[in-house]
This record gives C-alpha cells, structure tokens and sequence, in this order.
C-alpha cells in the first residue's frame, strides 16, 4: 500500500508543519510585553526660550532613565540673531543682517527636525512663537510625530496646530510621562485627575461586551 503510506507520511509532514506554524504565530502575538527598547530615541525641542520647559523636560528624562536624545535650536537669542554676521560678516541692512543669520539657523533646525522620531512644539502665553508654528508645520509636512505644549489659555488659537498633534500637554511633566509611555509602557503614579479619575469601563462602560 505504498500510497497509503505516502499519503499518511504527507500528513504527518503537514500536522508537524501547522504545529510549528502555530508555535511561531504564539510567540509573536503573545501578550507579554516586550523588553525595554534599546533604541534612543530622538527628540527635537522647538520653541520660546523665555522659561525653563526644556530643562524640566531633560531633568525628568533623566530621573526616569528614558533612551532619549534632546535636540533644539540655538536658545541664545543673541547668538541665533547675529551668527551669520559673526561669521560671514556685517550686512549695511536689517533685513540682509536677518538673511544670512536665518539661513544658517535653518541648517541647524531642518536638519535635526529632519532627523527627530518626535518633535514637541512649545507655545507660551506671552510672545507669539511663529518660529515654533514653522517647525510645527515643516515637521507636519514631513511626517514626523508632533507633541505640542501650550498653556489651556491658548489652545483656541493653536486648534489647526494640536490637530496635527498626536498628544496635547499643558506642561512639560506631561511630556516626560508621554515618553516614558511611548517608550517603555510606564504611567505615572497618580493620574492627573488624581482621586476623581476613574479607569473608563466604570466611567463609560465597557467598549467591547464580548472581549
């Protein structure tokens, strides 16, 4: 009965096969989490240079121990203003002084925005930030995942900005919580809402009823 035999051989090959199969599409749908992230993560720090937001940021990125590398533009407003013509040499004009300072900025800011996995976007209450809105937009237009910052206050007039945001904070701790999820799956002790929150299935009921 040799095609008996070939046809039960056939089988095993198949079941063992499905087995295997099987085995592998556990492994790689399993809910363990995985292990923390070995990547670094990029991030690009646009905005006003009136308060300490980037160095609440780059402290709580570093009590926390995220894979992060904090990049920004130059925050010396005298340097940013005058380095073309340090460099190059004085213009007679304002607007040809601004020129060659702007351009060489703008070496250093499309390329490092260029190179950010995130770029979070400050906006402050008191100075209007149309840097900050350019690199909101050029990040957009690249692609790249945008965190804006922003007093409450003002979120009216940035609404076109924080929809092409994937988060929204209103300070830099939120920022620093949003990374630590983002990368390693870590919430914060206490939620912002402290003892009034209440997870969603109590609030709102269940999304799915037959999980």
């Amino acid at each position: 009965w040799p095609h008996r035999q070939l046809s039960r051989n056939t089988m095993i090959s198949a079941i063992t096969a499905k087995t295997t199969t099987t085995r592998i599409l556990q492994r790689c749908l399993s809910t363990t989490p995985p292990s923390p992230t070995t990547k670094t993560w990029q991030v690009y720090l646009s905005g006003e240079i009136h308060s300490d937001w980037r160095e609440v940021i780059a402290t709580g990125i570093t009590s926390k121990n995220l894979p992060v590398a904090l990049t920004s533009p130059n925050t010396s407003h005298a340097d940013s203003d005058d380095c073309g013509a340090i460099i190059l040499g004085m213009e007679e004009k304002r607007p040809n002084w601004d020129k060659i300072g702007a351009n060489m900025n703008n070496l250093r800011t499309k390329t490092l925005i260029a190179d950010a996995d995130i770029v979070v976007v400050r906006f402050g209450p008191k100075y209007r930030q149309w840097n900050a809105a350019f690199d909101a937009g050029y990040a957009a237009a690249l692609g790249k995942e945008i965190i804006t910052l922003h007093p409450p206050e003002i979120s009216h007039m940035l609404k076109e900005v924080n929809a092409s945001a994937s988060v929204v904070c209103e300070d830099a701790t939120q920022v620093v919580d949003t990374l630590a999820y983002v990368i390693r799956g870590e919430l914060p002790e206490s939620p912002r809402d402290g003892e009034e929150f209440v997870p969603i299935a109590d609030r709102l009921g269940a999304g799915n009823p037959n999980p």
